[in-house]
């Protein structure tokens, strides 16, 4: 006999870093729709907690934790309590980030590795960490989030983002020729500016405006469509893709 509890065991595990809101949260909630079971991580532990709560109230198929990405430990530990639990995952997304957008000319030395640290360090732990536990299982999907300011040079987003994610981008590339051969892949995804509360709050209605009429399809990125492409990269139709960035962008970075 079938049970809700056995059925839940079944699914596979995923880890998200930065899932609290926005697009981490976003991510989250479509690798549940899709049969994972989803560890939902933030800095916040208690808005990790209710983001969870609210995908699955029983917590078989969701749970929130705290994370700092800029601490290996915490990796270490979400780690363990996954293998405890659930098992190893299968897929780990790393989504965290922290953006300024300070003027290049006024970024002090403090500020820079503040950025730098949590978006591209953070990334490299959690790559590393559970990465090694992907590669001693004999698979794994990995997905960081990049962007298209790592890729065309935009400070708009503040040129410390920037920066990080061209990092990432790089990162993604030598952490998928490591892994590939334990049948881990690494994948990046790099949206443009999306349609988030964040973004509304970062940006003047009237510059976003502007930036929208820059935008070929006219529109700003959706949150869910990136979520779906990483769910694509999840998946076992991407087995032979790896070390591959994805522009989300609306066709302001053609290549």
């Amino acid at each position: 006999m079938t049970t809700a509890a056995s059925t839940a065991s079944a699914k596979p595990v995923a880890l998200v870093t930065g899932a609290a809101a926005g697009l981490g949260l976003a991510i989250a909630t479509e690798l549940h729709a899709a049969g994972w079971r989803v560890l939902l991580t933030d800095r916040d532990g208690d808005a990790a907690a209710s983001a969870a709560h609210a995908l699955d109230a029983g917590g078989a198929t969701a749970a929130g934790r705290a994370l700092d990405v800029l601490a290996k430990a915490d990796f270490e530990a979400a780690l363990a309590a996954l293998s405890a639990g659930w098992g190893t995952p299968a897929v780990l997304v790393n989504n965290a980030a922290l953006t300024l957008t300070t003027p290049v000319m006024q970024i002090s030395a403090e500020e820079f590795s503040r950025v730098t640290d949590v978006n591209l360090r953070g990334c490299f732990l959690g790559c590393q960490v559970i990465g090694a536990a992907m590669a001693a299982a004999g698979f794994g999907r990995i997905v960081n989030v990049a962007s298209l300011a790592g890729q065309n040079g935009g400070t708009a987003s503040g040129a410390h983002y920037a920066a990080s994610k061209a990092g990432i981008l790089a990162l993604t590339k030598i952490f998928a020729r490591a892994l590939a051969g334990q049948g881990v892949t690494v994948n990046a995804v790099a949206p443009g500016p999306l349609d988030l509360p964040s973004v509304h709050a970062m940006v003047p209605a009237d510059k976003l405006a502007q930036i929208v009429q820059t935008i070929p399809v006219q529109r700003l990125g959706d949150a869910r469509f990136i979520a779906r492409t990483v769910v694509l990269l999840a998946g076992d139709d991407a087995a032979s893709v790896t070390g591959a960035a994805w522009d989300l962008n609306g066709g302001l970075f053609m290549r």
